[in-house]
């Protein structure tokens, strides 16, 4: 979850807020495979690796999300991947899989094949927890495993082959699922080619339409690409269009985005930039209205310096300081020296926090551990950013 169940309306404050990372001695622990059943202490734990490439079946493990379900120490945090079975390639033999922590992140239960297409591909897990239930609901695609992107953006692919947007859920925190639901004529216009959700956790607003959940979304058709937001008002049951950029211009392209409330009730929405012309590889804007439509078409934001790649935000409303947290590759055009980042002034100023990893990284989502504590899930390894996807816990504090 993005923001707790229980809201308290924060200010901006003028206290600087400082993300530290705990130096890892040499004899703390990194748990990699553990299942619940594990009664080693987890005190010294900041690391562990929840999917590793080449086990379990799967060539690679690819596109975290993650979220938390409960709060305080009986919170839930479910982690969410990519199962790639024959390639790291982003189409093919690809299933949603996801495991569980019940210890903030140290230990994990054993992995679960959350949404399986056969031989074809599932996958864009964007799961958001809805606050009335507890539910978690996920959104992920669908395509035939036999066709790239570039095939399905240029238009020559059957309906049936193409992207399609399915929906489930789950009422125990991820133990069991619901069977997936096709949304496709709900949330993919006619002419839309590309599609994909987050990938990432949505969020539910506690404001301005409270309740309502809200997932980032993005889409070409044959005249460009742009980036939109979906909303559900009934718990996760239905989902709609709502706020909607589309360039065509070839100046911007908006691609995979992210989406955070911020204290005043608007939602701040950060973008990548697909190959667009202006230099700048990040793009934001805002929703007054609860992601219904943006206040202005998505501007550079060029001082945030990342290659292009999915990021993720959190607004950490649980620390003593709150802030805006934004976590991708610092590099301006490798993947790789993943960190975290944060504005307290709305996304419009961003400073660093942490280098989470030094290496190559890529994608990654953030989810709340508790007051002042965030874990960051992301992509990376030793040689090459699909090698693994660890979770690092991160603690907040005021300078």
């Amino acid at each position: 979850m993005i923001r707790s169940l229980v809201h308290r309306r924060r200010q901006w404050g003028a206290a600087a807020l400082v993300v530290t990372v705990a130096a890892i001695p040499l004899t703390a622990k990194v748990w990699a495979g553990n299942d619940d059943k594990d009664t080693r202490a987890t005190a010294a734990c900041t690391t562990s690796t929840p999917f590793v490439s080449g086990t379990a079946g799967y060539h690679t493990f690819r596109i975290p999300a993650l979220v938390r379900v409960g709060g305080g120490r009986s919170g839930v945090l479910v982690a969410f991947a990519e199962g790639r079975r024959s390639s790291a390639a982003d189409h093919g033999d690809i299933e949603v899989v996801s495991r569980r922590s019940t210890d903030g992140g140290c230990r994990w239960g054993p992995l679960t094949r959350v949404s399986d297409n056969g031989r074809n591909v599932a996958g864009n897990p964007a799961p958001v927890v809805d606050p009335a239930s507890g539910d978690i609901v996920l959104l992920t695609i669908r395509q035939s495993g036999s066709v790239t992107q570039p095939e399905i953006e240029a238009g020559g692919v059957a309906p049936g082959d193409s992207r399609r947007v399915y929906v489930q859920r789950s009422a125990d925190a991820g133990a069991t699922w619901s069977r997936a639901t096709e949304i496709t004529r709900s949330v993919k216009p006619a002419g839309w080619r590309w599609y994909a959700t987050g990938p990432g956790h949505g969020i539910a607003l506690t404001q301005r339409h409270p309740g309502r959940l809200v997932v980032a979304a993005n889409h070409t058709t044959a005249r460009g690409s742009g980036a939109h937001l979906l909303y559900s008002d009934d718990h996760g049951r239905s989902w709609r269009v709502g706020a909607l950029d589309h360039h065509t211009d070839g100046r911007l392209r908006p691609d995979e985005n992210a989406v955070a409330e911020l204290p005043d009730g608007r939602l701040y929405v950060n973008a990548r930039d697909q190959g667009g012309s202006h230099p700048a590889t990040r793009l934001d804007t805002y929703s007054a209205d609860g992601g219904t439509r943006f206040t202005a078409p998505y501007q550079p934001r060029p001082k945030l310096v990342a290659p292009v790649v999915k990021g993720a935000l959190l607004y950490a409303d649980d620390a003593a300081c709150p802030a805006l947290l934004f976590s991708a590759p610092e590099h301006p055009r490798e993947r790789r020296h993943l960190t975290v980042r944060r504005s307290t002034d709305a996304g419009r100023t961003w400073a660093r926090e942490a280098v989470v990893a030094a290496g190559p990284a890529a994608y990654s989502d953030l989810a709340p551990t508790g007051r002042d504590g965030v874990a960051v899930l992301y992509e990376t390894g030793t040689t090459k950013s699909t090698e693994r996807i660890e979770l690092r816990r991160l603690t907040l504090t005021c300078r």
